[in-house]
């Protein structure tokens, strides 16, 4: 799974009026995964979507669904989001009581396991299930909300993540505040996938989008770690 830069768009920033049209959109302007950030309003801050819209928009492209789960508890519901059509699933640390046993629940299902774990939680946390995943999500902004500034200090985070990882095919995943003037400092730390949401929807049409991928990719590609 771990391989070259990719940049996900977090359909989050997206106008959800048209939802299928913008996922089809940024997939024709280069998006190499689509990013489902799935809130409760109970781990997180505010609500956005479930199983049903991941379903429905499915069809509007053929590229990796990659569902972030902020929601607690998680277990509940990964069946119902594979069945929607999710590639990956990604669960947060701090979410779920018995972790080793959701990550192997994912894989279960036919779908990628990804931990995420928030600016406050040290990478330690998840040491012991890396054996577990194919993708370690940080997230550098405090989850429940697009649109967020970039904390400098997860960059740190970073590198120690990538020095745990090693050799392992892990991809190592950022999310919050990702954006031409940040991409290149991440991707020096040792991050190889980019969720971006503002940065990349900014302008609302598919020339904007592809423009905007084009200059995160760009920014990443000159600072490789």
């Amino acid at each position: 799974m771990a391989g070259g830069i990719l940049i996900a768009p977090s359909i989050l920033s997206s106008d959800f009026s048209r939802l299928g049209e913008e996922i089809a959109a940024v997939d024709r302007a280069g998006a190499d995964w689509i990013h489902l950030d799935v809130m409760d309003g109970h781990f997180v801050p505010n609500i956005t979507f479930g199983p049903p819209v991941v379903a429905a928009v499915r069809g509007a492209s053929k590229k990796f669904f990659d569902a972030h789960l902020m929601i607690a508890p998680a277990d509940p519901y990964l069946e119902a989001f594979a069945k929607a059509g999710c590639d990956g699933i990604t669960v947060h640390a701090e979410a779920c009581t018995h972790l080793d046993r959701t990550l192997q629940a994912i894989r279960g299902l036919g779908c990628k396991p990804g931990v995420a774990i928030n600016p406050a939680t040290p990478e330690t946390a998840i040491e012991y299930v890396l054996d577990r995943v194919d993708l370690v999500l940080v997230m550098t902004v405090n989850p429940g909300f697009g649109g967020q500034s970039f904390i400098p200090a997860t960059l740190e985070k970073i590198r120690r993540l990538r020095a745990l990882i090693g050799d392992r095919p892990i991809r190592l995943q950022v999310d919050g505040g990702v954006a031409p003037d940040t991409i290149g400092a991440i991707r020096q730390a040792g991050a190889d996938t980019f969720v971006a949401g503002s940065a990349i929807y900014r302008g609302g049409t598919e020339n904007h989008y592809r423009d905007n991928i084009e200059a995160l990719r760009k920014h990443a590609e000159v600072n490789k770690a």
